[in-house]
Protein backbone atom coordinates (compact mmCIF):
# COMPACT_ATOMS: atom_id res chain seq x y z
CA UNK A 1 0.00 0.00 0.00
CA UNK A 2 1.39 3.37 -1.03
CA UNK A 3 2.04 5.75 1.85
CA UNK A 4 0.25 9.11 1.78
CA UNK A 5 1.66 12.58 1.49
CA UNK A 6 1.15 14.28 4.86
CA UNK A 7 -0.11 17.87 4.69
CA UNK A 8 0.38 19.86 7.90
CA UNK A 9 -2.35 22.49 8.18
CA UNK A 10 -5.92 22.65 6.92
CA UNK A 11 -5.77 26.23 5.71
CA UNK A 12 -6.36 27.35 2.11
CA UNK A 13 -2.88 26.32 0.91
CA UNK A 14 -3.04 22.95 2.67
CA UNK A 15 -6.42 22.24 1.04
CA UNK A 16 -5.01 23.32 -2.33
CA UNK A 17 -2.18 20.81 -1.89
CA UNK A 18 -4.79 18.11 -1.24
CA UNK A 19 -6.69 19.12 -4.39
CA UNK A 20 -3.49 18.83 -6.43
CA UNK A 21 -2.80 15.37 -5.00
CA UNK A 22 -6.35 14.22 -5.76
CA UNK A 23 -5.92 15.44 -9.34
CA UNK A 24 -2.76 13.33 -9.57
CA UNK A 25 -4.36 10.25 -7.98
CA UNK A 26 -2.06 10.39 -4.96
CA UNK A 27 -3.05 9.42 -1.38
CA UNK A 28 -2.79 12.13 1.28
CA UNK A 29 -3.79 13.06 4.80
CA UNK A 30 -4.33 16.54 6.29
CA UNK A 31 -3.50 17.19 9.94
CA UNK A 32 -5.23 20.35 11.21
CA UNK A 33 -4.63 21.55 14.77
CA UNK A 34 -7.93 23.45 14.94
CA UNK A 35 -11.44 22.10 15.31
CA UNK A 36 -12.19 22.62 11.61
CA UNK A 37 -10.46 23.57 8.40
CA UNK A 38 -9.67 27.27 8.26
CA UNK A 39 -9.71 27.59 12.05
CA UNK A 40 -7.02 30.30 11.97
CA UNK A 41 -8.76 32.14 9.12
CA UNK A 42 -11.93 32.36 11.20
CA UNK A 43 -10.01 34.23 13.88
CA UNK A 44 -9.87 37.13 11.43
CA UNK A 45 -13.13 36.17 9.77
CA UNK A 46 -14.59 39.68 10.13
CA UNK A 47 -11.76 41.20 8.06
CA UNK A 48 -12.32 41.82 4.36
CA UNK A 49 -9.45 40.70 2.19
CA UNK A 50 -7.94 43.07 -0.37
CA UNK A 51 -7.91 40.58 -3.24
CA UNK A 52 -11.07 39.32 -5.03
CA UNK A 53 -12.19 35.70 -5.17
CA UNK A 54 -10.27 35.27 -8.43
CA UNK A 55 -6.99 35.26 -6.50
CA UNK A 56 -8.23 33.39 -3.43
CA UNK A 57 -9.34 30.06 -4.88
CA UNK A 58 -7.10 27.35 -6.29
CA UNK A 59 -8.09 26.41 -9.84
CA UNK A 60 -7.75 22.67 -9.32
CA UNK A 61 -9.83 22.91 -6.14
CA UNK A 62 -12.50 24.85 -8.02
CA UNK A 63 -12.62 22.10 -10.65
CA UNK A 64 -13.20 19.55 -7.90
CA UNK A 65 -15.91 21.65 -6.28
CA UNK A 66 -17.71 22.13 -9.58
CA UNK A 67 -18.46 18.39 -9.62
CA UNK A 68 -20.41 18.61 -6.35
CA UNK A 69 -23.23 21.15 -6.85
CA UNK A 70 -21.11 23.96 -5.49
CA UNK A 71 -22.10 27.51 -6.37
CA UNK A 72 -19.07 29.68 -7.10
CA UNK A 73 -19.00 33.18 -5.65
CA UNK A 74 -18.68 36.12 -8.02
CA UNK A 75 -14.99 36.21 -8.92
CA UNK A 76 -14.92 40.02 -8.73
CA UNK A 77 -16.34 40.19 -5.20
CA UNK A 78 -13.95 40.57 -2.28
CA UNK A 79 -14.48 38.02 0.51
CA UNK A 80 -14.02 38.31 4.23
CA UNK A 81 -12.09 35.61 6.04
CA UNK A 82 -15.43 34.11 7.11
CA UNK A 83 -16.58 34.07 3.48
CA UNK A 84 -13.39 32.30 2.46
CA UNK A 85 -14.07 29.49 4.92
CA UNK A 86 -17.84 29.16 4.50
CA UNK A 87 -18.11 29.60 0.74
CA UNK A 88 -14.92 27.87 -0.40
CA UNK A 89 -12.79 26.05 2.18
CA UNK A 90 -15.49 24.18 4.10
CA UNK A 91 -17.36 23.08 0.96
CA UNK A 92 -14.05 21.83 -0.41
CA UNK A 93 -13.30 19.94 2.81
CA UNK A 94 -16.76 18.38 2.73
CA UNK A 95 -16.49 16.69 -0.67
CA UNK A 96 -15.93 12.93 -0.42
CA UNK A 97 -12.50 13.07 -2.05
CA UNK A 98 -11.21 15.14 0.90
CA UNK A 99 -13.51 14.61 3.85
CA UNK A 100 -12.26 11.16 4.86
CA UNK A 101 -8.64 12.26 4.89
CA UNK A 102 -8.86 15.40 7.04
CA UNK A 103 -8.00 14.97 10.72
CA UNK A 104 -8.97 17.98 12.86
CA UNK A 105 -7.91 18.62 16.46
CA UNK A 106 -4.61 17.07 15.38
CA UNK A 107 -1.61 19.07 16.56
CA UNK A 108 1.72 17.90 15.17
CA UNK A 109 4.34 17.32 17.86
CA UNK A 110 7.27 16.16 15.75
CA UNK A 111 8.29 15.05 12.27
CA UNK A 112 11.25 12.81 11.57
CA UNK A 113 12.47 9.78 9.66
CA UNK A 114 11.50 6.27 10.71
CA UNK A 115 14.05 4.87 13.19
CA UNK A 116 16.67 7.38 12.01
CA UNK A 117 17.61 10.56 13.86
CA UNK A 118 18.71 13.77 12.21
CA UNK A 119 22.40 12.85 12.39
CA UNK A 120 22.22 9.69 10.28
CA UNK A 121 22.59 9.98 6.51
CA UNK A 122 22.91 6.42 5.19
CA UNK A 123 19.56 5.08 4.01
CA UNK A 124 17.74 8.25 4.98
CA UNK A 125 15.96 8.74 1.67
CA UNK A 126 14.69 5.15 1.66
CA UNK A 127 12.67 5.31 4.88
CA UNK A 128 9.34 7.11 5.37
CA UNK A 129 8.63 10.16 7.45
CA UNK A 130 7.03 9.58 10.83
CA UNK A 131 4.66 12.26 12.14
CA UNK A 132 3.73 12.27 15.81
CA UNK A 133 0.60 14.25 16.59
CA UNK A 134 -1.85 14.70 19.41
CA UNK A 135 -5.52 14.21 18.59
CA UNK A 136 -8.15 14.84 21.23
CA UNK A 137 -5.62 14.23 24.00
CA UNK A 138 -4.25 11.00 22.50
CA UNK A 139 -0.85 10.69 20.83
CA UNK A 140 -0.99 9.24 17.33
CA UNK A 141 1.62 8.24 14.76
CA UNK A 142 1.47 8.48 10.99
CA UNK A 143 3.91 7.35 8.30
CA UNK A 144 4.17 9.35 5.09
CA UNK A 145 6.24 9.26 1.91
CA UNK A 146 6.44 13.07 1.79
CA UNK A 147 5.53 16.05 3.97
CA UNK A 148 4.11 19.42 2.91
CA UNK A 149 4.22 21.84 5.83
CA UNK A 150 1.48 24.42 5.28
CA UNK A 151 0.95 25.20 8.96
CA UNK A 152 1.25 28.97 8.53
CA UNK A 153 2.36 31.52 11.12
CA UNK A 154 -0.90 32.96 12.52
CA UNK A 155 -0.68 31.20 15.88
CA UNK A 156 2.75 32.70 16.61
CA UNK A 157 2.42 36.50 16.58
CA UNK A 158 5.37 38.78 17.15
CA UNK A 159 5.46 40.66 20.47
CA UNK A 160 4.99 44.36 21.14
CA UNK A 161 8.66 44.73 22.07
CA UNK A 162 10.75 46.24 19.30
CA UNK A 163 13.61 43.79 19.89
CA UNK A 164 11.56 40.81 18.73
CA UNK A 165 11.09 39.48 22.25
CA UNK A 166 8.48 40.21 24.89
CA UNK A 167 9.34 43.60 26.30
CA UNK A 168 9.48 44.33 30.02
CA UNK A 169 5.97 44.19 31.47
CA UNK A 170 4.36 42.78 28.31
CA UNK A 171 3.47 39.43 29.83
CA UNK A 172 2.05 41.08 32.95
CA UNK A 173 -0.14 43.32 30.79
CA UNK A 174 -1.34 40.46 28.54
CA UNK A 175 -4.97 40.82 29.62
CA UNK A 176 -5.00 44.24 27.92
CA UNK A 177 -3.06 43.22 24.81
CA UNK A 178 -4.59 41.60 21.73
CA UNK A 179 -2.30 39.96 19.18
CA UNK A 180 -4.02 39.92 15.81
CA UNK A 181 -7.06 41.71 14.40
CA UNK A 182 -9.87 41.87 16.97
CA UNK A 183 -13.46 42.48 15.89
CA UNK A 184 -13.46 45.97 17.37
CA UNK A 185 -16.67 47.07 15.65
CA UNK A 186 -18.53 43.81 16.29
CA UNK A 187 -18.09 41.14 18.93
CA UNK A 188 -15.44 43.06 20.89
CA UNK A 189 -17.00 46.49 20.59
CA UNK A 190 -17.50 46.93 24.33
CA UNK A 191 -13.84 46.26 24.99
CA UNK A 192 -12.70 49.21 22.87
CA UNK A 193 -15.56 51.71 22.76
CA UNK A 194 -14.67 54.94 24.54
CA UNK A 195 -11.15 53.69 25.33
CA UNK A 196 -7.68 54.93 24.48
CA UNK A 197 -6.39 52.22 22.16
CA UNK A 198 -2.78 51.88 21.02
CA UNK A 199 -2.24 50.06 17.72
CA UNK A 200 1.31 48.81 17.14
CA UNK A 201 2.42 47.85 13.62
CA UNK A 202 2.53 49.25 10.10
CA UNK A 203 1.14 46.65 7.71
CA UNK A 204 -2.27 45.88 6.27
CA UNK A 205 -3.42 44.30 9.54
CA UNK A 206 -2.68 47.47 11.51
CA UNK A 207 -4.43 49.59 8.89
CA UNK A 208 -7.50 47.33 8.99
CA UNK A 209 -7.57 47.59 12.77
CA UNK A 210 -7.37 51.39 12.70
CA UNK A 211 -10.08 51.70 10.05
CA UNK A 212 -12.42 49.60 12.20
CA UNK A 213 -11.54 51.63 15.29
CA UNK A 214 -12.41 54.74 13.31
CA UNK A 215 -15.85 53.28 12.53
CA UNK A 216 -16.27 52.75 16.24
CA UNK A 217 -15.07 56.29 16.95
CA UNK A 218 -17.76 57.66 14.62
CA UNK A 219 -20.37 56.24 16.99
CA UNK A 220 -18.37 56.51 20.21
CA UNK A 221 -16.49 59.85 19.86
CA UNK A 222 -14.55 59.39 23.12
CA UNK A 223 -12.66 56.47 21.55
CA UNK A 224 -9.06 57.59 21.12
CA UNK A 225 -6.80 55.97 18.53
CA UNK A 226 -3.02 56.04 18.86
CA UNK A 227 -0.73 54.48 16.25
CA UNK A 228 2.88 53.54 17.00
CA UNK A 229 5.10 52.43 14.11
CA UNK A 230 8.73 51.48 13.72
CA UNK A 231 8.99 52.92 10.20
CA UNK A 232 10.97 56.11 9.70
CA UNK A 233 8.10 57.78 7.87
CA UNK A 234 4.32 57.35 7.95
CA UNK A 235 4.30 57.76 4.15
CA UNK A 236 5.89 54.31 3.84
CA UNK A 237 2.59 52.73 4.87
CA UNK A 238 0.42 54.33 2.20
CA UNK A 239 1.21 51.88 -0.62
CA UNK A 240 0.36 52.30 -4.29
CA UNK A 241 -3.07 53.90 -3.98
CA UNK A 242 -4.83 54.15 -7.34
CA UNK A 243 -1.85 52.52 -9.08
CA UNK A 244 -2.39 49.24 -7.24
CA UNK A 245 -3.88 46.55 -9.51
CA UNK A 246 -5.84 45.29 -6.49
CA UNK A 247 -8.07 48.34 -5.82
CA UNK A 248 -9.02 47.21 -2.30
CA UNK A 249 -5.35 46.94 -1.35
CA UNK A 250 -4.64 50.38 -2.72
CA UNK A 251 -7.70 51.75 -0.93
CA UNK A 252 -6.29 50.69 2.44
CA UNK A 253 -3.36 53.05 2.04
CA UNK A 254 -5.54 55.85 0.72
CA UNK A 255 -7.99 55.49 3.60
CA UNK A 256 -5.36 55.50 6.32
CA UNK A 257 -3.68 58.52 4.71
CA UNK A 258 -6.98 60.41 4.88
CA UNK A 259 -7.46 59.55 8.56
CA UNK A 260 -3.95 60.70 9.42
CA UNK A 261 -4.28 63.95 7.49
CA UNK A 262 -7.69 64.66 9.04
CA UNK A 263 -6.39 64.18 12.57
CA UNK A 264 -8.55 61.16 13.39
CA UNK A 265 -5.67 59.52 15.21
CA UNK A 266 -2.35 60.33 16.84
CA UNK A 267 0.74 58.89 15.16
CA UNK A 268 4.16 58.27 16.70
CA UNK A 269 6.98 57.08 14.45
CA UNK A 270 9.59 55.68 14.56
CA UNK A 271 8.95 54.22 18.03
CA UNK A 272 10.76 51.37 19.78
CA UNK A 273 8.69 50.10 22.72
CA UNK A 274 10.86 48.93 25.60
CA UNK A 275 8.54 48.74 28.60
CA UNK A 276 4.85 48.46 29.48
CA UNK A 277 3.67 49.19 33.01
CA UNK A 278 0.34 49.42 34.79
CA UNK A 279 -0.07 52.65 36.71
CA UNK A 280 -3.34 53.57 38.43
CA UNK A 281 -5.34 51.18 36.25
CA UNK A 282 -4.00 52.31 32.89
CA UNK A 283 -0.97 51.31 30.83
CA UNK A 284 2.13 53.46 30.43
CA UNK A 285 4.30 52.79 27.37
CA UNK A 286 7.98 53.70 27.43
CA UNK A 287 10.70 53.48 24.83
CA UNK A 288 12.55 55.60 22.31
CA UNK A 289 11.46 57.78 19.39
CA UNK A 290 13.97 59.35 17.04
CA UNK A 291 16.69 58.68 19.57
CA UNK A 292 14.86 60.45 22.40
CA UNK A 293 13.01 58.96 25.39
CA UNK A 294 9.34 58.31 24.61
CA UNK A 295 6.42 57.87 27.01
CA UNK A 296 2.72 57.39 26.31
CA UNK A 297 0.34 57.55 29.27
CA UNK A 298 -3.25 56.50 29.86
CA UNK A 299 -3.53 53.60 27.43
CA UNK A 300 -6.49 51.29 28.07
CA UNK A 301 -5.86 48.65 25.41
CA UNK A 302 -3.06 47.59 23.04
CA UNK A 303 -3.63 45.88 19.70
CA UNK A 304 -0.46 44.39 18.27
CA UNK A 305 -0.18 43.95 14.51
CA UNK A 306 3.56 43.39 14.27
CA UNK A 307 3.43 40.26 12.14
CA UNK A 308 4.02 36.65 13.02
CA UNK A 309 6.72 34.02 12.82
CA UNK A 310 6.90 30.31 11.91
CA UNK A 311 6.85 27.52 14.46
CA UNK A 312 9.78 25.21 13.72
CA UNK A 313 9.93 23.31 17.00
CA UNK A 314 8.29 20.21 15.56
CA UNK A 315 10.82 20.14 12.71
CA UNK A 316 13.89 19.56 14.86
CA UNK A 317 14.47 16.05 13.46
CA UNK A 318 14.05 17.18 9.85
CA UNK A 319 16.94 18.42 7.76
CA UNK A 320 15.65 21.81 6.70
CA UNK A 321 16.99 25.33 6.36
CA UNK A 322 15.58 28.82 6.82
CA UNK A 323 17.10 32.21 6.15
CA UNK A 324 18.82 33.42 9.34
CA UNK A 325 17.14 36.83 9.24
CA UNK A 326 13.67 36.29 7.80
CA UNK A 327 13.18 32.64 8.81
CA UNK A 328 11.82 31.98 5.33
CA UNK A 329 12.81 29.27 2.87
CA UNK A 330 16.37 30.38 1.97
CA UNK A 331 15.85 30.81 -1.79
CA UNK A 332 12.99 33.25 -1.15
CA UNK A 333 14.96 35.60 1.05
CA UNK A 334 16.08 38.04 -1.65
CA UNK A 335 12.57 38.15 -3.08
CA UNK A 336 10.79 39.16 0.13
CA UNK A 337 13.38 40.80 2.39
CA UNK A 338 11.82 44.11 3.52
CA UNK A 339 15.34 45.42 4.21
CA UNK A 340 15.87 45.44 0.44
CA UNK A 341 12.49 46.37 -1.01
CA UNK A 342 8.85 46.81 -0.12
CA UNK A 343 7.05 45.18 -3.03
CA UNK A 344 3.66 43.79 -2.09
CA UNK A 345 3.87 40.92 -4.55
CA UNK A 346 6.62 38.39 -5.18
CA UNK A 347 7.64 36.67 -8.41
CA UNK A 348 5.86 33.30 -8.65
CA UNK A 349 8.08 30.41 -7.70
CA UNK A 350 7.84 26.68 -7.15
CA UNK A 351 9.50 23.44 -6.16
CA UNK A 352 13.02 24.47 -7.14
CA UNK A 353 13.03 27.41 -4.72
CA UNK A 354 11.22 25.49 -1.97
CA UNK A 355 13.38 22.35 -2.09
CA UNK A 356 15.02 21.38 1.21
CA UNK A 357 17.96 19.15 2.13
CA UNK A 358 15.45 16.56 3.34
CA UNK A 359 14.13 14.83 0.23
CA UNK A 360 10.37 15.22 -0.27
CA UNK A 361 9.94 17.72 2.55
CA UNK A 362 8.60 21.17 1.69
CA UNK A 363 7.57 24.29 3.61
CA UNK A 364 4.88 26.16 1.68
CA UNK A 365 2.37 28.97 2.07
CA UNK A 366 2.76 31.75 4.60
CA UNK A 367 5.26 29.68 6.57
CA UNK A 368 7.60 29.61 3.58
CA UNK A 369 7.79 33.41 3.88
CA UNK A 370 8.92 33.24 7.51
CA UNK A 371 8.46 36.65 9.11
CA UNK A 372 7.94 38.51 5.82
CA UNK A 373 4.49 40.08 5.31
CA UNK A 374 4.05 39.96 1.53
CA UNK A 375 2.27 36.63 1.03
CA UNK A 376 -0.72 36.22 -1.32
CA UNK A 377 -2.83 33.04 -1.43
CA UNK A 378 -2.38 32.76 -5.18
CA UNK A 379 1.36 32.45 -4.61
CA UNK A 380 0.79 29.56 -2.21
CA UNK A 381 -1.46 27.80 -4.69
CA UNK A 382 1.26 28.02 -7.33
CA UNK A 383 3.78 26.66 -4.83
CA UNK A 384 1.80 23.51 -4.09
CA UNK A 385 0.93 22.92 -7.75
CA UNK A 386 4.64 22.85 -8.53
CA UNK A 387 5.57 20.80 -5.44
CA UNK A 388 2.97 18.11 -6.11
CA UNK A 389 4.05 17.91 -9.73
CA UNK A 390 7.60 17.24 -8.52
CA UNK A 391 6.44 14.61 -6.01
CA UNK A 392 4.84 12.60 -8.84
CA UNK A 393 7.85 13.06 -11.13
CA UNK A 394 6.27 15.54 -13.57
CA UNK A 395 9.29 17.82 -13.71
CA UNK A 396 8.12 19.79 -16.75
CA UNK A 397 5.02 20.89 -14.83
CA UNK A 398 7.07 21.50 -11.69
CA UNK A 399 9.34 23.94 -13.52
CA UNK A 400 6.56 25.87 -15.25
CA UNK A 401 5.23 29.10 -13.81
CA UNK A 402 1.46 29.26 -14.26
CA UNK A 403 0.62 32.44 -12.38
CA UNK A 404 0.52 36.16 -13.00
CA UNK A 405 0.13 38.37 -9.94
CA UNK A 406 -1.24 41.92 -9.81
CA UNK A 407 1.24 44.72 -9.18
CA UNK A 408 1.10 46.88 -6.05
CA UNK A 409 1.85 50.08 -7.89
CA UNK A 410 4.69 50.82 -5.49
CA UNK A 411 8.10 49.45 -4.75
CA UNK A 412 11.05 50.98 -2.96
CA UNK A 413 14.64 49.87 -2.73
CA UNK A 414 16.81 50.39 0.31
CA UNK A 415 19.54 52.99 -0.20
CA UNK A 416 22.15 50.36 0.53
CA UNK A 417 20.91 48.47 -2.52
CA UNK A 418 20.61 51.49 -4.79
CA UNK A 419 23.70 50.48 -6.71
CA UNK A 420 21.94 47.27 -7.76
CA UNK A 421 18.85 49.06 -9.05
CA UNK A 422 19.81 48.98 -12.71
CA UNK A 423 20.51 45.25 -12.54
CA UNK A 424 17.62 44.04 -10.39
CA UNK A 425 14.95 46.72 -10.13
CA UNK A 426 11.75 44.99 -9.09
CA UNK A 427 9.30 47.45 -10.48
CA UNK A 428 10.78 49.33 -13.44
CA UNK A 429 10.26 47.57 -16.77
CA UNK A 430 13.81 47.56 -18.10
CA UNK A 431 15.45 45.19 -20.58
CA UNK A 432 16.34 41.97 -18.78
CA UNK A 433 20.05 41.16 -18.86
CA UNK A 434 21.62 37.80 -18.15
CA UNK A 435 22.73 38.91 -14.70
CA UNK A 436 19.45 40.55 -13.71
CA UNK A 437 16.14 39.00 -12.72
CA UNK A 438 15.55 36.05 -15.03
CA UNK A 439 16.34 35.33 -18.64
CA UNK A 440 13.15 36.02 -20.56
CA UNK A 441 12.12 33.55 -23.23
CA UNK A 442 11.00 35.68 -26.19
CA UNK A 443 8.32 33.08 -26.95
CA UNK A 444 6.72 33.69 -23.54
CA UNK A 445 4.43 36.63 -22.90
CA UNK A 446 6.30 37.87 -19.85
CA UNK A 447 8.99 37.11 -17.34
CA UNK A 448 6.23 35.68 -15.14
CA UNK A 449 6.07 32.66 -17.46
CA UNK A 450 9.80 32.01 -17.32
CA UNK A 451 10.89 28.84 -15.53
CA UNK A 452 10.68 29.39 -11.79
CA UNK A 453 14.08 27.87 -11.14
CA UNK A 454 16.06 30.60 -12.89
CA UNK A 455 18.44 32.70 -10.82
CA UNK A 456 20.80 35.57 -11.62
CA UNK A 457 24.34 34.72 -12.65
CA UNK A 458 25.54 36.44 -9.52
CA UNK A 459 24.28 33.42 -7.58
CA UNK A 460 21.63 35.39 -5.69
CA UNK A 461 17.91 34.96 -6.10
CA UNK A 462 16.07 37.53 -8.16
CA UNK A 463 14.72 40.63 -6.48
CA UNK A 464 11.77 40.89 -8.91
CA UNK A 465 8.48 41.46 -7.19
CA UNK A 466 5.96 41.01 -9.96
Amino acid sequence: MKLPVAIIGGGPVGLAAAAQLIDRGEPFVILEAGSQVGASVLEWGHVRMFSPWEYNMDKTAVTLLSKHEWVSPNLNDIPTGKDLVEKYMQPLADIPELALFIHVNSKVISIGKKDIDKMKTKGRDQVPFVIHYEQNGQQQTLEARAVIDASGTWKHPNPVGSGGIFTKGETEASNRITYGIPDVYGKQRDRYAGKKVLVVGSGHSAINTILELNRLKNEEPTTEIVWALRKKSIQETYGGGDADQLPARGALGTSIKNLVENGRLTVYTPVQIQEISNQSGVLVIQGMMNGEPFQLDGVDEIITNTGSRPDTQFLREVRYQVDPAIECVPALADLIDPNIHSCGTVRPHGEAELRQAEKDFYIVGMKSYGRAPTFLLATGYEQVRSVVAALVGDWDAAKRVELHLPETGVCSINNAELALQEESSCCTPTPVKSNSCCEVDPQKESAQETASSCTPQTGKSSNCCG
